[in-house]
């Protein structure tokens, strides 16, 4: 009996591309998220955005707030708020930690990517920091410096 190449599923992964612009990523950590089905269905279509999305620890859970998910076509009446706050589900003594992090000045919780595993909605957060304008131009410059090495042109 011939075994079968498993077929890779293309299910979309949702980035918050400006993220890593605006803020100093110090560690990030891997969270699940609890979803309604219309929403699942809505996300492997990859119609969601992260771009002005927080976490938040609230009376012991992780939160995810101001997540974008675009309403389910065919679910019509059992849609759900678009930008409603969703939970995170990761083990109470890793909010503790992660909670004595976001304690410090400046710290923040920032959800980076949104993908599917073993059929799994999974959430990357990232700890992090506000940058400075001026963080913001040293990082373009050396961005722009990098494509000009590479191309060839330095």
């Amino acid at each position: 009996m011939a075994i079968k190449p498993q077929q890779k599923t293309t299910t979309p992964t949702i980035e918050n591309r400006k993220a890593r612009h605006e803020y100093f990523i110090d560690d990030s950590f891997e969270a699940g998220i609890e979803l309604t089905g219309s929403e699942v269905k809505s996300l492997r279509q990859g119609n969601a955005n992260l771009q002005d999305a927080y976490c938040q620890i609230r009376n012991g859970e992780l939160w995810i707030e101001s997540m974008y998910v675009q309403p389910y076509a065919e679910a019509n009446r059992w849609n759900v708020e678009e930008r409603r706050s969703r939970r995170l589900l990761i083990h109470k003594q890793d909010i503790y930690r992660w909670q004595q992090k976001v304690n410090e000045k400046g710290v923040t919780l920032i959800p980076l990517k949104l993908y599917f595993t073993r059929g799994w909605a999974k959430v990357q957060v990232g700890v992090a920091r506000g940058k400075k304008q001026y963080d913001k131009r040293d990082s373009i410059k050396e961005r722009d410096i990098e494509r000009d090495v590479r191309r060839g042109e330095a």
